[in-house]
């Protein structure tokens, strides 16, 4: 019955993995912006960035194949080559990624806005430019929060499950991540090898949640 698991469970971390790798540099960017930033469209950016929060996942998912189907503005025709992500691991990749994406923006905003601006402000004065500045001292002191962001955007690709059916389909061995095969063993009436995939989802998600609060539990303490 764990065997039945394993499978499931390898894709989920490859995918998982592949979202926090992609999805971490643009989230906590954009965060960073809106933290700093009062500029025009900064409402814009944060209501788009924060659409998937909101938006049922299969609506993401439905949006998604029509955009990457072979008509579709990211389809074949249009681009004179195949993207070739519809129904991959690569397709739950993206579809996990943008549900994701959210959580690492608002995590990574949070962070920045805890800083104290006034410490970077007196690194300015002593001559560290923007750019050392940023690195030498506002990304260690919003680490933590960066972490955690980190976390909960791997979380939330491990058990992403609405776009991604719709976007990568459930093939077992291919794209069948843990939250697919729940559905798929529910279906057909396995309920004994459901129940196992639930209690690894439980374990895993008890153990993000667990480091999420720890780290923001440090920051806090550390403030």
């Amino acid at each position: 019955m764990i065997g039945s698991a394993v499978s499931p469970l390898l894709i989920s971390f490859k995918v998982a993995c592949w979202v926090t790798v992609l999805v971490l540099p643009p989230g906590v960017l954009i965060g960073l912006l809106l933290a700093r930033g009062g500029f025009k469209g900064k409402s814009l950016i944060e209501t788009i960035a924060s659409l998937p929060l909101v938006l049922p996942p299969t609506a993401i998912g439905y949006l998604l194949l029509r955009m990457l189907g072979r008509d579709g503005p990211l389809g074949e025709s249009s681009l004179g080559f195949d993207l070739d992500l519809l129904f991959t691991w690569k397709g739950a990749v993206l579809a996990s990624g943008v549900m994701a994406l959210p959580l690492v923006v608002r995590t990574s905003r949070v962070a920045f806005d805890e800083v104290d601006s006034r410490l970077e402000g007196i690194a300015r004065t002593l001559g560290l430019g923007r750019v050392r500045t940023f690195v030498e001292i506002t990304l260690p002191l919003a680490r933590r929060g960066l972490l955690a962001a980190a976390v909960l955007g791997f979380s939330r690709a491990l058990g992403e499950f609405g776009a991604t059916i719709i976007v990568a389909g459930s093939i077992p061995g291919r794209t069948q991540t843990l939250a697919l095969a729940i559905f798929s063993d529910m279906q057909i009436g396995h309920d004994r090898a459901a129940m196992t995939l639930v209690a690894v989802t439980v374990v895993l998600a008890f153990a993000a949640v667990f480091t999420v609060e720890i780290l923001l539990r440090k920051r806090a303490r550390s403030a």
